[in-house]
This record gives C-alpha cells, sequence and structure tokens, in this order.
C-alpha cells in the first residue's frame, strides 16, 4: 500500500506540473485513484459464490453462566440442481423478491424508481435490490451499510449476470440465501420446517420459504412472532396471482392449506426467552452478527427460578380447564435494576394445539382492572387523597355521537359512600371511572407512557373505560409500570441482557445496573407512590371483596398486588410487587375465546402468582414499603374521610401527602325531604307522602349525593368498616 501511494504522489506531482493537462484529467486520476484503491482493489470475486463461509455460533446463557441455547452452530446447507426444486417455489422467489427477474439485467431501474416513490411518498419502505444483488450481498459481502459496499454490490450483480445465465442465478440464489437459523438455501429450508426434501414442496410450503430469506428472524414460524409467517405466506400467494403463476383457485386452495411445520428440537431452555433475546440481539446488531458472529451473551435470566415459574403455571393451567382456560403466561423482574428473571410466555412453548409458541409476555392484551392504580396515582398527584369519597351509585356519562357510558361493578351492585383506598383495593369500577372523569383521560395516558406503558397511542380512542381496561397493554410495559410504584416512584426499562462478548473476545456491552445508587428516571412524586402501594398491600383493606385469606396475601409478609379481569372475561391478571420482586401472572386463551366461571381476579391467576411470589420471598425478612417524611398519618371519619366533629364519629388512620389532609370537620346531620314509604331521599318537586327528617349527606367531588341510613335498594350489603 505505501509503495503504491508513493507511486500515485509522484504521478500527481507530474500531472501537476505538467501545464498540459486539464483540471478535469487531474480530477479524474484522482477518482480514479479513490475507485481503485477503496472499492475496487479488495473485491472478492463472483466465482465464490459457491463457496460460503463457515459462520460461528452465538450462545447464550443465563445469569449464571448456564447454556440457554446455541444459535446456528453450523451452517446446514445443501446444494441442489435447479429441476429438482419445484416450480412453485422458484416461481414463489421471483414473485416476492424480484418480479422482473428474467427481464431486467444487474439492475432493476423500475425496481429502484417504484422504491423511491414508496418510501418518499407513501412512506413505506420498500426494496429495490435484484435477486442478482441480494445473492452477492448474502454471499460475498458484509452486511455493514455503507457507499462503498453498495458499490461493490452493483459491480459484483454486473460480473454475476455476465458469467452466470439467469438459471444459475436463480439456482445459487435458492442454494444460499438463509432462510433463518441454521438453513441456507431451499433444501436445508424444507427440512428444518417441514422435515421433507424441497422436490416435496406444496405450494402453501413453497410461499411459506419464499417469503423468509428478507426477514428471517421476523418471519420465521418458530420466532417470537409466528402469525407474521402467516402475513407474509399470504403476501406472496397474491404476488404470485398478480404475475400469473397461479390461479385465484390455487391461491385460495393454498391459503387454506393446513401447513404442518416440523416440531423443533426441545435442546431450547426458555424459549419464549431465548427468542426475544435474539430479536433483541439482531435488532442492536444485525442478522449477520446474530446468526454467525459468534457472539457470547450473558442475560439476567435464572434458569432454575424459570424452571419453577414454567412448572407452577402449566401445573395450574391444568387445574383450570374447567374454567375454559387453556393459556397462562408470567414474568419475574428485579424492580431495581430491570432485570428480567423469568420469562413464561405460555404454559407449553411447543403445545401447538393453543399456539404455544407465541409469547404472550409480549402480547397486546386488555389489562382489565390492574391499569387502575395508575389512574388513582394520578388522583393523589392532583390532590385528592386515600380518605377522598366517592358514591358509587348508578350514573352515566354522555358520549359525542353514541350512547352514553354507564360502568357497573362486578358484583352488579353499589356500595354508597366508598373511600379511595377502599375503592381501589376492593377493585370497585364505578369510583375509578369518577376519579378517571375528574383526572382526565390525557392525564392518565401521560402518566401510563411516562411509567413505561408504550400501546396507548391513539389518545383519541379511549374513553373512561381506560381505567377499567379498555386499552390494550403487554405483560413487560405492566411489568415496567408496576415498578415504578416498587421503586419509591423511580423507572428503570427491563434490561434482560447483561453482557454480550464477540468471537475476539471484545466486549460488546456490559450492564452493571448497582454502580448507581439511582437506576432510573423519577417519574412518580415518592409520596403518591408509598400510598398506592399501602393501599395494595393493605389485606383488611381489601378484605370486603376478597376476604382476609385469600392467594393475594403471603402470609404476614408485605405485598402489594392488584388483579384484573376483562368484562368479557377473554383476560385475567395479577400484578404484584415487594422493593426487590416484580411477578406479572395472566390466564386465557390465544385465541381470545372467554373463560367462565371466573367471578374474581382471585380464581385464575392468583394461584400462579401466590405460588411464584411465595417462592421468591420464602426465607427473606419482611421488606416493608418506607414512609417519606411528607407522609403524615392522620384520624378521619370511616365514612366522610374528613376530620371527626367534637361530637364523635367512627374512625380509622389514614395517610396523606402533607398538604392534603383534610382541613374540615364532618358536618352533622341536616334536614331533608325522606319517603315515608322507600325510605328514599324524596325525588325533586315530590309532596305527597313526604315527612322531614334529619340525615347526613355526602357530596363526592363530582356533585353526586349520598344520604347515610336512608334506603338504596341497588346496593350490596352493608360492610364492616376495617380497622
Amino acid at each position: 500500500m505505501k509503495i503504491g501511494w508513493i507511486k500515485i504522489r509522484k504521478l500527481l506531482k507530474k500531472l501537476l506540473k505538467n501545464k498540459k493537462v486539464t483540471l478535469s484529467t487531474i480530477l479524474g486520476a484522482a477518482l480514479f485513484v479513490f475507485f481503485f484503491f477503496f472499492i475496487v482493489r479488495d473485491i472478492p470475486s463472483p466465482t465464490k459464490l459457491g463457496s460460503p463461509s463457515v459462520p460461528q455460533a452465538t450462545q447464550i446463557f443465563d445469569r449464571n453462566g448456564k447454556l440457554l441455547y446455541s444459535i446456528y452452530t453450523s451452517k446446514n446447507q445443501t446444494f441442489i440442481p435447479l429441476a429438482t426444486i419445484p416450480k412453485h417455489m422458484q416461481q414463489a422467489t421471483i414473485s416476492i423478491e424480484d418480479r422482473s427477474f428474467y427481464k431486467h439485467g444487474a439492475l432493476d431501474i423500475k425496481g429502484i424508481l417504484r422504491a423511491a416513490y414508496s418510501i418518499v411518498v407513501r412512506k413505506e419502505l420498500q426494496g429495490g435490490s435484484t435477486l442478482t444483488q441480494q445473492l452477492v450481498k448474502t454471499s460475498l459481502l458484509s452486511p455493514e451499510r455503507t457507499v462503498a459496499r453498495k458499490i461493490k454490490e452493483v459491480l459484483l450483480a454486473f460480473a454475476t449476470e455476465a458469467i452466470y445465465p439467469k438459471s444459475k442465478i436463480i439456482e445459487m440464489y435458492l442454494n444460499q440465501v438463509p432462510y433463518g437459523g441454521t438453513a441456507y438455501g431451499v433444501e436445508a429450508a424444507a427440512q428444518t420446517y417441514f422435515g421433507k426434501s424441497a422436490k416435496e414442496l406444496t405450494l402453501g410450503q413453497s410461499a411459506l420459504l419464499a417469503g423468509l430469506p428478507e426477514a428471517p428472524t421476523t418471519y420465521s414460524p418458530f420466532g417470537a412472532h409466528p402469525e407474521l409467517s402467516r402475513r407474509r405466506q399470504e403476501e406472496v400467494l397474491k404476488a404470485m396471482y398478480e404475475e400469473g403463476y397461479i390461479t385465484r383457485d390455487e391461491q385460495q386452495k393454498a391459503l387454506k392449506e393446513k401447513v404442518e411445520l416440523q416440531k423443533v428440537s426441545n435442546n431450547i431452555k426458555a424459549p419464549h426467552f431465548v427468542l426475544y433475546i435474539k430479536d433483541l440481539l439482531t435488532e442492536k446488531y444485525g442478522q449477520k452478527a446474530v446468526e454467525e458472529g459468534g457472539l457470547r451473551v450473558t442475560t439476567s435470566l435464572d434458569l432454575e427460578l424459570q424452571e419453577y415459574a414454567q412448572a407452577s403455571v402449566s401445573a395450574e393451567v391444568s387445574k383450570l380447564r374447567g374454567y375454559n382456560v387453556s393459556n397462562a403466561a408470567a414474568t419475574i423482574a428485579n424492580p431495581k435494576t430491570g432485570e428480567i428473571l423469568a420469562m413464561v410466555g405460555s404454559k407449553d412453548y411447543f403445545d401447538t394445539s393453543i399456539d404455544g409458541n407465541v409469547n404472550i409476555a409480549l402480547a397486546r392484551r386488555q389489562p382489565g382492572s390492574s391499569i387502575k392504580p395508575i389512574n388513582y396515582a394520578v388522583g393523589l398527584m392532583e390532590g385528592y387523597t386515600a380518605a377522598t369519597p366517592f358514591i358509587d351509585n348508578k350514573i352515566c356519562f354522555p358520549n359525542i355521537a353514541q350512547p352514553p357510558y354507564c360502568p357497573v361493578n362486578y358484583d352488579e351492585k353499589f356500595h354508597g359512600v366508598v373511600q379511595v383506598r377502599f375503592a381501589l383495593a376492593n377493585s370497585i369500577n364505578i369510583p375509578a371511572v369518577k376519579m378517571l372523569k375528574l383526572n382526565g383521560v390525557n392525564a392518565m395516558i401521560a402518566t401510563a407512557s411516562a411509567m413505561g406503558i408504550n400501546t396507548f397511542t391513539e389518545k383519541d380512542r379511549y374513553g373512561l373505560s381506560l381505567t377499567l381496561g379498555g386499552g390494550e397493554v403487554t405483560m413487560l410495559d405492566m411489568t415496567t409500570a408496576f415498578s415504578v410504584f416498587a421503586n419509591s416512584g423511580y423507572r428503570v426499562n427491563l434490561h434482560p441482557i447483561l453482557k454480550v462478548i464477540d468471537s475476539k473476545g471484545k466486549i460488546l456491552e456490559n450492564y452493571k445496573p448497582l454502580a448507581s445508587p439511582i437506576f432510573g428516571a423519577k417519574v412518580l412524586p415518592e409520596s403518591v407512590s408509598f400510598i398506592i402501594s399501602n393501599i395494595l398491600s393493605d389485606n383488611n383493606a381489601r378484605a370486603e371483596a376478597f376476604g382476609t385469606n385469600s392467594p393475594l396475601r403471603i402470609g404476614n409478609y408485605p405485598v402489594a398486588v392488584k388483579t384484573g379481569t376483562t368484562n368479557d372475561f377473554r383476560d385475567n391478571w395479577t400484578i404484584g410487587y415487594t422493593p426487590s420482586y416484580v411477578v406479572a401472572v395472566w390466564v386465557g386463551n390465544n385465541n381470545n375465546r372467554p373463560m367462565s366461571g371466573l367471578v374474581s381476579g382471585i380464581t385464575g391467576a392468583a394461584p400462579i402468582w401466590h405460588s411464584l411470589m411465595a417462592h421468591l420471598v420464602e426465607g427473606d425478612s419482611a421488606q416493608p414499603f418506607q414512609r417519606p417524611p411528607n407522609v403524615i398519618q392522620k384520624s378521619v371519619c370511616s365514612v366522610s374521610g374528613l376530620l371527626p366533629p367534637k361530637e364523635g364519629c367512627s374512625t380509622r388512620f389514614e395517610y396523606f401527602i402533607a398538604g392534603t389532609e383534610p382541613k374540615t370537620a364532618e358536618k352533622g346531620k341536616e334536614k331533608v325531604l325522606i319517603d315515608k314509604n322507600t325510605n328514599t331521599l324524596a325525588q325533586p318537586g315530590q309532596t305527597e307522602n313526604v315527612e322531614e327528617r334529619e340525615m347526613q349527606l355526602i357530596k363526592d367531588a363530582l356533585g353526586d349525593t349520598y344520604c347515610v341510613g336512608c334506603s338504596h335498594p341497588d346496593e350490596a350489603a352493608p360492610t364492616p368498616t376495617p380497622g
């Protein structure tokens, strides 16, 4: 290289001294030098297309060094002649990857223009590369995205088109491109996915395989989102029909064809988690580095805990068959560091009857009432308190151009005056809806987003039902959000990868969360987090709905927990936490079939949650939630939540953020008109059959009034006030 540069420099000096040499000549010479040394000099030969390099395995370990999975330990590749590859496999590939393959040369100018139009005008990503370009890029070049690499790709494509006929190029493509995993080439892919030779592929199977090379990890039927492989298959069949390769009847028949996948080897431990990690690695380092780069990845997973969680989920689901429940999922995390200690995506990854390979921890589901703590946290920040009373009565809220929204409680009854502590602890719906009406939907969405919920993206779509689970969430997002409460208001994002080392021993990333006393951003006041945690860990406060010895209780260990069941019985949740652990559990059916007989949050997910949390805290000393200095305790009236008057009232103690505690005493009784027949408040303007009595009236923040001591026909039975 040094000798080359010396010669070039001498040549340039001569050119500059020669007065007959024009500037364009000098620029042309400089361009030639650049082109030779930076583009052409180390360009590989197209004749190497038949000699693919040998990849190195990427190994994924748990936090204790136990191997979970080796990704692509060898390059499974078998070359077969084009004549043995079904015509519909060739046509499927051309239709989805390069429709004009037989009409253009190395480059497809029309394809490039179409891609540019799609990107600029439609804002949709679309590739413009030909099959020949893809072949040389995959087999001969590195995955770096640079101008130099793109120029090499184009030059090699022209050289390849000059050397080989189209039939040979499509043959090499089908034998060399990656189809996911260790499968390189269509023969290995057919064996991997279907357990058969490529020559035996059906139209439906060919369409599925043809869709994989663009993004094998994303579209893999064995990946984290297997439903995407089905959508991609539909795109391929549509393209084949549009190109005239198949008829409409053949397209429809292939769509209805049941594509039976060969069961993947079960030597993979924690498969849902491993595939989740693989997706994260691919997004960060690229597919080639993950599949062939020999990375050593240490994750946050605790394999022993993972296996315990998997066994607990499977055992409890078997007990729920009578409730029409076929599946469950669970996540365990360390809230302080964001480390995922266990991720159970289904009761059995290999159970095809329930789509067990779908990872429910990543799926969007409705959270039911488990979302309520976020709404009440907003209320506390707005100045409401755990003693704020709400009138739990029949109420409807107007909806523009829609029927009024009339929320109901789980027991289809009303409970009179209910303070926030008991409304949240017993998961009573109407007070929660009233709380959201006061807070505003946008305020709840903003706080949920700050706490880690990323799915409330269409603000205009949500109404007051949001606090009852009207918006979809993921289990991982809910785990992050509840970690904020556990962390006294600090958000710590989930961090499942601890260390990545490349094949040469270079450390690419190394997560050390304990290097700082504060690991995340503060998104909630410490006082708000404490009061929410105190309510959710108050076993007496939730006794009305759950009893005093429910699965939500872990002995006398202080654990905050919230249940949630959607009103259509398709999702059932229990999410709870201590300062050291967050455990989220879901039960239901992947196909959204409603469950039956699950009348409360403690019937489905709670027993699994109890098993996991009890196992985690076994032998540990109690970790109470620490009260901040600005949280004070006051004695308040058990009904009104106000200060006790001189004549006294039934009282209880409550926590308040300093400055929000009640300043006035409870009013005494006042004269009101009562219907003598019904013992209810007289209707406005009613004059017959009424009498004047002295009764206590309670008014809530929305202006609804309640008569203490009057009859309320729709109410549930009176509830003793917890101590």
